[in-house]
């Protein structure tokens, strides 16, 4: 996952982020929502984690700022405050939950896992067929076909295919690749990911000048549907 963490203790902010990191996560950190304005767009964000006593514009004001331009990114607010009114308000804003501090990261993660699954979900597509470019993909069938002839993908290709497809115009890390199609939590050794992009490129880009999953330098693959 790709995670905006807006935190301005960095001594809270040091443990989240080398936690998050160790997992194979991406962490933006800054630490005020002006800063994090800079960021609410970038389609390759998964979920905000914010702080609500930030300098300047507090965590309430960005919520709703973030939720006033039609943004829908899960937002998890972190905050010392533990009253019921204070997570009413933050509920209200449009923060999908609230976390007290001190929090253990154990539940930190769960929390983040659960709001990203929900949002996947929801935004996932509602038919089971998917058409980019000259393919035609039957996500329930494990069907692709590519200007009206077959594809034939391995069951392994066919799940790194989905997951690309489920997540297209998104940077996609390779462990969070090899999490979602091999079930490795991490293991930076292996080429696995890398051999099956190439075999999965050299049947469904047949024909084409370009290819429709773009290498990231550095951070993995995106599937692009431009």
């Amino acid at each position: 996952m790709q995670i905006l963490l807006v935190e301005d203790d960095r001594r809270i902010s040091s443990f989240v982020v080398k936690g998050l990191e160790e997992m194979g996560h991406q962490v933006i950190l800054v630490e005020s929502a002006e800063a994090a304005r800079e960021w609410i767009n970038t389609d390759s964000l998964d979920i905000i984690v914010l702080d609500i006593m930030l300098p300047g514009i507090d965590g309430i004001q960005f919520t709703k700022m973030v939720r006033y331009r039609k943004n829908h990114i899960p937002i998890l607010i972190l905050s010392a405050l533990g009253e019921i009114e204070d997570k009413v308000e933050a509920l209200e804003s449009g923060a999908d939950d609230y976390l007290v501090k001190p929090f253990s990261f154990k539940e930190l993660v769960s929390r983040i896992k659960a709001l990203v699954r929900r949002d996947n979900y929801k935004n996932a597509p509602k038919d089971s067929s998917v058409e980019i470019r000259d393919l035609k993909v039957d996500l329930e069938r494990y069907e692709v076909h590519k200007n009206g002839k077959n594809v034939d993908l391995s069951p392994k290709e066919f799940k790194l295919f989905k997951y690309l497809i489920e997540n297209r115009n998104k940077t996609l890390s390779r462990t969070a690749i090899l999490q979602a199609v091999w079930g490795i939590d991490f293991d930076n050794s292996t080429n696995v990911v890398d051999v099956y992009v190439s075999y999965l490129r050299g049947k469904v880009d047949e024909g084409s000048d370009t290819s429709i999953i773009k290498t990231v330098k550095g951070v993995g693959y995106m599937l692009t549907t431009d």
